[in-house]
C-alpha cells in the first residue's frame, strides 16, 4: 500500500531550524513530484515547496524563499524540507504530497506539527 510518512516537526524558537522528512513506502518517490504544504489554524492550506521528478528542480513560495530548502534522497526514498530562520508565522501542520504529474497530489502524508515560539 503506497504511504507517505512525515517526521521532524516540533517546537523551535524563532530563528531556529528544523528538518522535515517525507518517507515513502510502496512506491518510488523519485518518479513523482513531491510537494510540501502547510496549514495554520483558521487559514487555508498553502503550498510551500515542490521538487520535480527527473531533474529535481525546486520551487518555493515567496514566504519561504531563501529560508527553506527542499531536497531528495532517492536511495532512502525520502524528500526533506530544511527550514532555517524560522518565524512564528511558519507555525502550521506541514504535509507532504506526491503526484505523478506536476498538478496532481496522488498520495498524502498525515502531517507533522511545527510550532515556532519563544
Amino acid at each position: 500500500q503506497p504511504q507517505l510518512v512525515e517526521s521532524g516537526g516540533g517546537l523551535v524558537q524563532p530563528g531556529g531550524s528544523l528538518r522535515l522528512s517525507c518517507a515513502a513506502s510502496g512506491f518510488t518517490l523519485s518518479w513523482y513530484y513531491v510537494h510540501w504544504f502547510r496549514q495554520a489554524p483558521g487559514k487555508e492550506r498553502e503550498g510551500v515547496s515542490c521538487i520535480s521528478k527527473g531533474n529535481g528542480s525546486a520551487d518555493y513560495s515567496d514566504s519561504v524563499k531563501g529560508r527553506f530548502t527542499i531536497s531528495r534522497d532517492s536511495a532512502k526514498n525520502t524528500v526533506y524540507l530544511q527550514m532555517n530562520s524560522l518565524k512564528p508565522e511558519d507555525t502550521a501542520v506541514y504535509y507532504c504530497a506526491a503526484g505523478i504529474g506536476r498538478g496532481r497530489t496522488d498520495y498524502w502524508g498525515q502531517g507533522t506539527q511545527v510550532t515556532v515560539s519563544s
